[in-house]
């Protein structure tokens, strides 16, 4: 697929704001034509039962439909929105999920911190030199904070904190009062969060430290303001002078003199203490400010699969490999389910390469479990799937994944599948017959015509073929009454 000439465009629907960049590609420079932000602070309108309040969804939506009307003439292929914290957590999140998706026109991807770590650094990379040397990168937001140290595009540590500018307004800085003891017990509640990673990235070290996304933009802002000028960083000194003016304000109704916009004003002590923890856990020296962050690492992950350098590939290789799988097998397995797909796409209506690559990684992957044990194999690789950290995959697609696994042998567990995509499931029965096809490892042309129908598969073979393979036969018999009871016809 050509992407010269196109417009992409990524949403992050985050704790605190929601971010849109809409970007062209022109002889493959990635140029931004609109980046748009609205504040809309989802993880404060979470109440005490863990649900988003109604008028938090209904803010949040209205925000979805000013970003919708931007996104009318751009392919929905090439829109990606994901969603942080905040819908991680929330008991209601996947009533607003829904309803956000029929705003868009495109699927919502619940990813973990960890994978929010790794796009926030690609998106920070691509905006700094391409130098060589080590880079801490932070980036604090309404519900987690980010630590990654990288070289050049690669994140090498990456670590997603739940301490956030949202939850340390509520436990340190309640109704707006800022206080020396407020302050204190932040930043030392900071130190102690960055307590598990403190050796680890200490002992990795970095020669440039970056902070990207609101909170950390507008400690620079507030402390511009006060000089008169840009300033290019920032130390551990200033940070000490800027807590100290605004303890002396008292209040977030006495910060509009810092040149904070006003809906940042109250989290802006938490993010400050939270910056200033970080500060003295890391030892840090001096930091860099960049425009960066996540949105922007989406529009470059996303160009990167557009462009055959997917990070979800290198994520299954590394698995595979982990755990001792047999790579050729899975390929031949992979090249079946492919063909498989092709002829059942259009009937199906599950034409689209979501679908395709989640059958080629499940047909890479069925086989993991087997370095646990072979009795309920199946089941070993899907809890290996589900929870292992997989670069490049939102929650719900390593959901998916795992199911795959998890349903290609024995009995279809059809409750599973009330959780997830119902093309999930018809994908299941093509890779379920593939694998039952290559059972005996024998690589081999496929002998048969695979036709599918609304309830029903049907494999017309050669003439003498299942004569000649009576073990085959009896697998499609079993995998027959397997499919009955789902209410799915097998005929051969």
């Amino acid at each position: 697929m050509t992407i010269d000439n196109r417009e992409i465009a990524a949403i992050d629907l985050g704790s605190n704001s929601f971010h849109m960049a809409v970007a062209s590609v022109k002889q493959g420079e990635v140029r931004f034509t609109d980046r748009l932000g609205e504040k809309v602070q989802l993880a404060a309108g979470i109440n005490s039962q863990g649900a988003f309040e109604a008028d938090t969804i209904e803010r949040a939506l209205a925000c979805i439909d000013r970003f919708s009307q931007r996104l009318h003439n751009i392919d929905k292929s090439m829109i990606q929105v994901v969603g942080t914290d905040a819908l991680r957590v929330a008991k209601n999140g996947g009533n607003f999920i829904a309803k956000a998706e029929q705003k868009l026109g495109a699927r919502i991807e619940i990813i973990s911190g960890l994978e929010e770590a790794r796009l926030i650094y690609l998106g920070v990379s691509h905006t700094l030199a391409d130098d060589d040397g080590r880079r801490l990168v932070i980036d604090i937001g309404g519900g987690s904070t980010e630590f990654i140290i990288g070289e050049r595009f690669e994140p090498l540590e990456r670590a997603s904190l739940h301490m956030g500018c949202v939850s340390f307004r509520e436990r340190f800085f309640k109704d707006g009062k800022i206080t020396k003891i407020g302050f204190h017990k932040a930043i030392v509640q900071a130190e102690r969060e960055i307590m598990p990673i403190k050796k680890i990235y200490k002992k990795k070290g970095w020669e440039q430290c970056v902070g990207a996304s609101g909170s950390i933009k507008a400690v620079f802002q507030a402390l511009e303001a006060e000089d008169g000028t840009q300033i290019e960083r920032l130390s551990y000194k200033r940070l000490k002078t800027l807590r100290d003016q605004i303890i002396e304000l008292g209040h977030i109704d006495n910060l509009n003199e810092l040149n904070i916009k006003k809906e940042r004003l109250s989290i802006f002590p938490a993010g400050l203490a939270i910056l200033m923890g970080a500060f003295k856990a890391l030892k840090i020296k001096k930091m860099e400010y960049t425009q960066g962050a996540l949105r922007e690492g989406l529009l470059y992950d996303m160009l990167g699969r557009l462009d055959h350098e997917d990070v979800r590939d290198r994520s299954i290789s590394a698995l595979q490999q982990r755990y001792g799988a047999d790579i050729a097998h899975g390929d031949y397995v992979a090249d079946i389910t492919k063909a498989f797909f092709r002829k059942a796409k259009t009937d199906w209506q599950i034409d689209h390469p979501r679908y395709e690559g989640l059958l080629t990684w499940a047909s890479k992957l069925f086989e993991i479990g087997l370095a646990i044990a072979h009795s309920q194999y199946h089941r070993h690789g899907a809890y290996l799937v589900a929870n292992s950290d997989l670069a490049g995959f939102s929650k719900r697609s390593q959901e998916e994944l795992a199911l795959l696994v998890r349903a290609h042998r024995r009995k279809i567990p059809l409750e599973d599948f009330e959780r997830v995509d119902e093309a999930i499931l018809k994908l299941t029965l093509l890779f379920r017959i593939a694998v039952l096809f290559a059972s005996d490892r024998k690589v081999r042309s496929i002998p048969f015509h695979l036709e599918v129908s609304s309830k029903s598969i049907h494999l017309a073979f050669k003439k003498g073929w299942l004569e000649k393979h009576p073990l085959t036969v009896e697998n499609l018999e079993i995998e027959r009454n397997y499919l009955r009871k789902i209410g799915f016809e097998l005929s051969f």
